[in-house]
């Protein structure tokens, strides 16, 4: 997030009082909508996602409550985890919400974090790592195997209860094209306005929700050895870093200077209208043994696909259809309906194992009629996604599909975290935005179009797919998988 650098550069001076204020100087027909409507625009690159964070970070005068599924302890995680520590440093309240299974940061470190009084730090569904030894990790496993596979897969930032941004990015290198060897085309979609408010319910339904639990209690005993030396040399070294701007690409340095205006003009190109915000309640559903049951995301996705008339446009990187899922599709297509989906191929995608599920469906869904697309680990978009990546063109970076869209009927649009997948179907919580605006959908429409195009990906057939041109330790990874009865937490 290099969002933290704001606080070198820019003095609040130059802004409102508020963000809102901040935001309906930039937007002169705001006032009359904010209440009533939903503003919103497509974060399509990564730096554009990186860069309005950053300015929704530096300019918020009031509160900062954020929620991931991968907070990592990279460039990006370190630099937004300072970045927060600025806020609260100027009296802003910073609640941060991290499901539990891949956080990567040192106890010490989250300690010292949620140490400044206006900063909390939760744990969503602490069964793995935080405060989990390798022993009670197993004895979670084998006494309550769908509680540890439940996670909370929502990702949310919203800044003084006025804007939001939700979609596919973690809080990671990778997610904003910063990663110089494996980078994911990814989406967000950032609200301004009514759904807004939708979207912080959520937020504090989970904080409040008996799942999230305060770091301090699950570190309690690394806690009581923490000395007031301790926090205070961590946040100077995150501080040092943030300072330090050799942790900055070129490009980002000019990118952060150029801000003021960039984000203003941003906020004139906002699209209006109605949008419903989707989300699942912490647990996802009553089931305490099986791992089916659904959610509401699941529910509202499947209503609106299956009302779709003409068409179906879907990019997700991961595609296992629960049971009941590639009927769906065939009763659309039976009824005249074009289904084309965009997916990760065997050589693009980060998760073989999730891969070999799609495997086992892949003729199933060409049978039925839907058209298939697979993305190239490089494309020809690469350029266009990365405007840096002259300058690690020779690391020959992979990249790789992340973001979960779908575009019905060219009028109704779903910008979220729900996979293609039986872990979001049934056991991972999900958010999202659904809108029935014919103008975004024709933007979302065209960049979708873009990446399914022959330069960008391969187009499946019954007698045609890329397997075959990956190594072939990948391709029997992928094989054996093929053999495991592993559908329900792909």
């Amino acid at each position: 997030m290099l969002l933290l650098i704001f606080a070198l550069i820019f003095s609040p001076a130059l802004y409102g009082e508020t963000l809102v204020s901040d935001i309906r100087s930039h937007c002169t027909d705001c006032e009359t909508r904010l209440d009533h409507t939903t503003g919103a625009y497509i974060l399509e690159y990564g730096e554009e996602a990186l860069m309005s964070r950053a300015w929704l970070t530096h300019n918020a005068r009031k509160t900062i409550d954020v929620q991931y599924f991968i907070w990592s302890t990279d460039n990006v995680g370190i630099l937004a985890s300072e970045a927060l520590l600025s806020a609260a440093e100027r009296g802003v309240r910073v609640r941060v919400l991290v499901d539990d299974l891949l956080v990567d940061a040192e106890d010490k470190t989250l300690l010292c974090l949620a140490a400044h009084p206006n900063v909390e730090i939760r744990i969503y569904n602490p069964q793995n790592t935080v405060g989990t030894s390798t022993v009670k990790r197993l004895l979670n496993v084998v006494t309550n195997f769908r509680g540890v596979n439940q996670r909370m897969h929502d990702k949310t930032a919203i800044f003084d209860n006025a804007v939001g941004i939700t979609g596919g990015r973690n809080m990671a290198d990778e997610y904003f094209d910063y990663d110089q060897a494996y980078n994911f085309r990814d989406r967000d979609i950032l609200l301004l306005g009514k759904a807004v408010g939708d979207m912080t319910a959520s937020f504090e339904k989970f904080w409040a929700s008996e799942l999230s639990v305060p770091v301090e209690d699950l570190l309690n005993k690394a806690s009581q050895g923490l000395t007031v030396a301790d926090i205070k040399h961590h946040q100077a070294a995150l501080h040092a870093y943030a300072a330090n701007a050799g942790n900055y690409e070129p490009e980002v340095r000019q990118a952060l200077t150029e801000i003021p205006a960039g984000f203003p003009a941003l906020m004139q190109e906002l699209v209006w209208g109605t949008a419903t915000f989707i989300s699942d309640a912490p647990g996802k559903n009553a089931n305490v043994f099986s791992l089916s049951g659904g959610g509401e995301s699941t529910s509202f996705l499947v209503k609106q696909l299956a009302s779709a008339q003409h068409s179906v446009l879907i990019q997700s990187p991961y595609l296992i259809f629960p049971d009941g899922g590639i009927e769906l599709l065939t009763q659309l297509i039976n009824k005249g309906v074009k289904v084309r989906i965009s997916t990760n191929s065997l050589a693009s995608t980060d998760n073989v194992m999730a891969f070999s599920g799609y495997q086992n469906q892949r003729k199933q869904l060409l049978e039925a009629g839907v058209e298939l697309y697979e993305f190239r680990p490089h494309p020809a978009i690469q350029a266009t996604l990365v405007k840096r990546y002259p300058r690690i063109e020779d690391k020959n970076p992979v990249f790789a599909i992340h973001a979960k869209s779908m575009v019905i009927d060219g009028k109704k649009i779903f910008i979220g975290t729900f996979n293609l997948d039986p872990r979001s179907t049934h056991l991972n919580t999900e958010v999202g935005v659904f809108m029935d605006n014919a103008t975004l959908a024709k933007k979302l429409t065209d960049s979708i179009e873009r990446d399914l195009h022959a330069d960008n990906s391969w187009h499946i057939t019954e007698d045609f797919n890329p397997d075959a041109s990956v190594i072939f330790s990948k391709q029997i990874k992928s094989g054996i998988y093929r053999l495991l009865p592993m559908k329900d937490v792909l």
